[in-house]
């Protein structure tokens, strides 16, 4: 270079120069140290970042996403019972960074629903899963019932899902309920309504036969509300819960009898009632009952 070698000053290379004399300065003491490779350009970017989360912070966090699976808004709220402070994005950005959420998500169309604010026991969602793997070479029915207000939720394993286990798990579910239940909702399966196979059956079509779970309804003096067929989003909270059955329960656990998944159905069921919920920002179904 002429100003290393002093055939030219600085200063009057600089009036030439359109970067300005600082610029030139830099690279000059650049290429004195480091050679033609002082002159590559490089990064600005800050190799430390002050308000950067602890790295006992990032560990706590992938190991309760680890063992529990949760969404970042509940690791938040179960961080937050340790007197841990981070924002919910943080914590996406850091279990997205270890690879740990879905590779595959299916974009779902968003739909806008009026929110009507329910006391606990307004409206309980019914529902029945399949038992995924068979016990004994015989199929299993999960019986499911959750309050929309509270999140609080009831679980029953029956031998079939007719008439009669839907009668005698909405018994069950009365005197179990720490709340009066008003009305439930359900979707339009033969167990629930013949509404849509029995009406066409009647000899009388202006006036069907009624169905049984109706007839109990009307005794007990609880309304019975059917969803739209073919929209199981109707009956979004007891799916989504069916969902969490799905990966923290069946996925895990293998049984051998019957009374190993009864047992095992009452002890999830209680620690299901004892997880924070996003819709009860945090609170637990149990907490929310006393609220």
């Amino acid at each position: 270079m002429p100003i290393i070698k002093k055939e030219i000053k600085l200063k009057d290379a600089a009036k030439l120069f359109p970067g300005g004399q600082r610029t030139l300065e830099r690279w000059v003491a650049n290429y004195r140290q480091y050679g033609e490779e002082g002159l590559v350009p490089k990064s600005t970017r800050p190799k430390s970042q002050p308000n950067e989360t602890l790295i006992r912070i990032k560990e706590r966090i992938i190991e309760l996403r680890k063992q529990t699976k949760l969404c970042a808004q509940k690791l938040n709220f179960k961080l937050a019972k340790e007197d841990i402070r981070i924002h919910d994005r943080t914590i996406s950005k850091i279990i997205k960074n270890e690879g740990l959420v879905r590779k595959y998500r299916i974009r779902k169309l968003k739909y806008k629903y009026i929110k009507v604010p329910l006391a606990m026991g307004n409206l309980v969602e019914i529902d029945v899963k399949y038992v995924p793997d068979l016990i004994g070479e015989k199929q299993y029915y999960q019986f499911t019932a959750i309050d929309c207000a509270t999140r609080w939720r009831y679980l029953k394993i029956y031998d079939d899902c007719g008439n009669g286990s839907t009668i005698n798990f909405l018994i069950k579910l009365i005197e179990i309920a720490p709340f009066r239940i008003r009305a439930i909702k359900t979707d339009n399966g033969s167990n629930f309504t013949n509404r849509y196979t029995g009406y066409q059956k009647s000899f009388d079509p202006m006036n069907p036969k009624p169905h049984p779970l109706d007839l109990e309804c009307q005794r007990l003096n609880i309304i019975h509300y059917l969803i739209n067929p073919g929209k199981p989003a109707q009956n979004g909270k007891v799916e989504r819960s069916h969902r969490t059955d799905q990966e923290m329960f069946y996925d895990r656990l293998k049984f051998k009898t019957i009374l190993d998944l009864k047992l095992a159905i009452r002890q999830w069921n209680e620690q299901y009632n004892n997880l924070e919920h996003c819709a009860l920002n945090g609170l637990t179904p149990n907490e929310a009952l006393l609220k």
